[in-house]
């Protein structure tokens, strides 16, 4: 016995449906689609989010706000993290940011007060929270504000 000849004998194999080939072959005049309707006709397909006639729920819903493509989105940074991540640097660059990983390089920077500081640190970044700048001024360090 070879490859070849693993296969189910002639009076085994099923034969494939021949639909719409006449009444004698078993499966003529509807080709075993039923009666009519959409699911009868070719490309009769009901999309999924149809739902029999009725007012779909994407347009049932109200439409509520827009998105404003002029808002600036900001990577956000806490004190508490630069200072645990630069720990022994004086000066922090918007670089230093960028590298560290801590914020996308497509987004400007923004530095937020969550976190404690205790030593003088010089921070640079687009833009600082009210209680960012008061730790920083308290703690003897300063800002340096990026336009943009």
């Amino acid at each position: 016995m070879n490859l070849h000849e693993l296969y189910p004998f002639e009076h085994e194999r099923k034969n494939k449906k021949r639909v719409g080939r006449g009444d004698g072959s078993g499966h003529g005049g509807t080709s075993c689609r039923g009666h009519k309707g959409q699911k009868s006709r070719s490309g009769g397909k009901v999309a999924r989010w149809f739902e029999g006639g009725q007012m779909p729920l994407q347009r049932r819903l109200p439409k509520r706000g827009f998105t404003n493509i002029f808002k600036t989105r900001y990577g956000i940074v806490n004190v508490g993290a630069l200072v645990e991540k630069f720990e022994d640097k004086a000066e922090i660059s918007i670089e230093d940011i960028y590298a560290s990983g801590l914020v996308k390089k497509s987004l400007p920077v923004k530095v937020l007060g969550v976190g404690e500081i205790t030593k003088p640190i010089k921070i640079t970044a687009h833009k600082f929270s009210k209680s960012a700048k008061e730790k920083i001024e308290k703690a003897g360090g300063s800002i340096t504000q990026l336009e943009g």
